[in-house]
């Protein structure tokens, strides 16, 4: 039986951790220079000859080496997408933690990470028949992953729009913290100013907080798009909730 892509990329992941003796996650580059005091030989050079060789076969392999695990970090990160599409939340969290630690200041991992996290929240089962305690601790540990990792993306590039958009989803809808997503989803449409998924995430935001005329607004700027009549009939429908709840109209 022909191994699985998934199964191949493992195994060749690992094969390159174990012969290379060094942590996926973690080689340093002094590290390195250490373990080849015994492979070249010259662990105590003195002569000026000596000292020069030793730095060119040192900072040689040294660099060969921190380009395979450059190479290895790009693996886990392609991987960790073809998880993501498979739907394998866990595996893919996993695997852009991994790729985390060659790139830790690539904002796009980040967001990749938060989503898996986000989705493998919703696999929290109570395998201790506990009254779902196990499960909900498990949940908000991974919602609480996925809140640290969209901000870390945005920390590193503020203008990213799909982590914004995705922290304001999860500020609304899963956490319940809808006032934390609100600036967000503000400078969100500053930029992405026809979007009406974020309008209709920030007018649902603004109810949560009782900003009801804000939320009306935001209707309004849906229905001016009249980019489609299902959208524009939705947002007519919730202003006219929304303006109902500020007249206290039942």
């Amino acid at each position: 039986m022909k191994r699985s892509f998934y199964t191949l990329c493992a195994v060749t992941l690992t094969a390159l951790c174990m012969g290379l003796c060094v942590s996926c996650g973690g080689a340093t580059y002094n590290s390195v220079k250490r373990m080849q005091k015994m492979e070249e030989g010259v662990s105590n050079p003195t002569t000026v000859e000596e000292l020069t060789e030793a730095i060119k076969k040192y900072d040689a392999r040294a660099l060969d080496l921190v380009t395979t695990q450059e190479q290895v970090g790009i693996w886990y990160k392609i991987l960790g997408t073809r998880y993501l599409d498979q739907q394998m939340y866990g595996e893919a969290m996993e695997c852009f933690q991994r790729a985390i630690e060659t790139f830790p200041n690539n904002a796009n991992l980040y967001y990749y990470l938060a989503v898996s996290a986000g989705y493998t929240a919703h696999t929290a089962l109570d395998f201790t028949a506990n009254g779902g305690a196990e499960a909900k601790l498990k949940q908000q540990r991974y919602l609480r992953l996925a809140e640290s990792a969209y901000q870390r993306a945005l920390t590193i590039n503020p203008k990213y729009y799909r982590a914004m958009y995705g922290i304001g989803v999860l500020y609304v809808f899963e956490l319940g913290e809808s006032e934390n997503a609100i600036p967000y989803m503000e400078e969100f449409l500053r930029n992405q100013t026809k979007d009406t998924n974020g309008m209709f995430l920030l007018a649902h935001a603004y109810c949560d907080v009782g900003e009801l005329e804000k939320a009306s607004e935001m209707y309004d700027r849906i229905i001016s798009l009249n980019s489609n009549p299902d959208l524009t009939e939705d947002a007519r429908r919730n202003k006219q909730a929304v303006l109902n709840a500020l007249h206290g109209v039942q």
